[in-house]
């Protein structure tokens, strides 16, 4: 199975790699964390490290879907796979070997962080997202690619975006504990004519097949997300929020988000920049939906991607992801010259005493304790004590 040569060509000249059927990119958020200028929203919602992200796509050029919001190049999809995949092994040796191609073009940025480099260009990537383009859930190997990267000590997160076509793929990875460590279902309208006029499915039950994905979603052995695209103009309408909040519900996701159609790629083609909400109108659209929603409750934002998190309440997963952490012999005392970045490479989990304290933990990871505690004029000693306790008890091996 082979991505077809003269798309495979333009694929290459917007920045793509390829290997095989799958491909890799760069996304904008990690860029521009390389030279500190912001961090992708699943940085301060999660915890990922956008440094260290591998953007990739198992099935670039495949998909059910034919959304009109799609930035990625979905003129150039097909919708049935033929052939054997590939071993997800030498997809995934393939992929950060071109991966690291990439980001070598960054080392002689002169406004590159160092230490955030070195890390992006020589470990392996710590963060997957599986969302590059396409349906990843149409690789007949996918169940076996999710397991290779969870045995890589060095992975910390595997984040799967599905457009929900394949209930069954779903319910074999959820029996076979396949699953990743977080699972989005991307979701445009609240019935069935919506949905129609927004993804233009190939299958002819596809609303039939996304919802009985979204009824899974409470019995899956993972976090969940429903992605809700807000497109102004389009699915926004005030007289739609009883309907989402009635689809939203039954599926008792750990997570909603609600992210503002953004005009850019592909998308521009079919839709116009009056389509783009502002984060005022994402903010005014989640609050509406949150009153309507008795499981749910608003806890985060990121105003440069114009998205709104929600968690469910009754839901025992905790935001931050702490995967592979790490226990120590000794740990190390931290002082107010302490890099944001350093402390949180190494201990993760001081995260949350950052957060409680009010620091910016995801955009602001390059400054030193001292210089951000400057900035939110808070006293640094309290700070240096709590974290320093919290390391000793979490991190010292019992």
């Amino acid at each position: 199975m082979q991505i077809p040569p003269k798309i495979k060509e333009k694929l290459l000249n917007m920045q793509y790699r390829i290997c095989g059927h799958s491909a890799v990119e760069i996304c904008l958020w990690t860029k521009k964390h390389l030279i500190n200028k912001g961090s992708c929203y699943k940085r301060k919602f999660y915890g990922i490290d956008t440094n260290r992200c591998a953007e990739i796509a198992p099935t670039p050029v495949w998909c059910e879907h034919n959304c009109i919001y799609c930035w990625r190049p979905m003129e150039f999809m097909s919708f049935k796979m033929e052939g054997e995949g590939m071993d997800p092994k030498e997809m995934i040796d393939c992929l950060v070997k071109e991966r690291k191609k990439l980001i070598s073009g960054f080392g002689g940025h002169e406004k590159v962080d160092r230490e955030k480099y070195s890390d992006s260009y020589n470990l392996f990537p710590n963060h997957w997202a599986i969302s590059l383009a396409g349906e990843p859930l149409l690789y007949d190997k996918i169940g076996e690619l999710i397991r290779l990267l969870k045995e890589n000590k060095n992975v910390k997160s595997i984040f799967v975006v599905t457009n929900g076509q394949e209930p069954k793929v779903l319910e074999e990875l959820n029996k076979r504990d396949l699953l990743p460590v977080q699972l989005y279902v991307s979701v445009n309208a609240p019935n069935e004519e919506l949905y129609k006029k927004i993804a233009n499915p190939v299958y002819s039950d596809g609303w039939e097949r996304l919802n009985k994905t979204l009824e899974m979603l409470k019995n899956l052995k993972t976090r969940t997300v429903i992605r809700f695209t807000l497109i102004k103009g389009l699915n926004d309408s005030e007289n739609l929020l009883k309907e989402y909040a009635g689809l939203f519900e039954k599926t008792q996701s750990d997570f909603i988000e609600i992210k503002a159609y953004m005009f850019l790629g592909f998308s521009r083609k079919r839709l116009k920049k009056e389509n783009m909400p502002f984060h005022k109108d994402v903010i005014e659209f989640s609050e509406k939906l949150e009153k309507l929603l008795p499981s749910y409750e608003i806890i985060n934002q990121h105003e440069p991607s114009r998205i709104v998190l929600l968690k469910n309440k009754n839901s025992k997963i905790d935001n931050l992801i702490i995967f592979n952490d790490l226990k120590y012999e000794k740990v190390d005392e931290i002082t107010e010259n302490w890099k944001i970045y350093t402390l949180l490479k190494k201990y993760r989990k001081t995260r949350k005493i950052l957060d409680k304290f009010g620091f910016n933990s995801w955009d602001k990871d390059y400054l030193t304790l001292k210089e951000q505690a400057q900035e939110l004029k808070i006293d640094l000693g309290s700070v240096l004590k709590e974290i320093n306790e919290f390391i000793e008890e979490e991190y010292l091996k019992q």
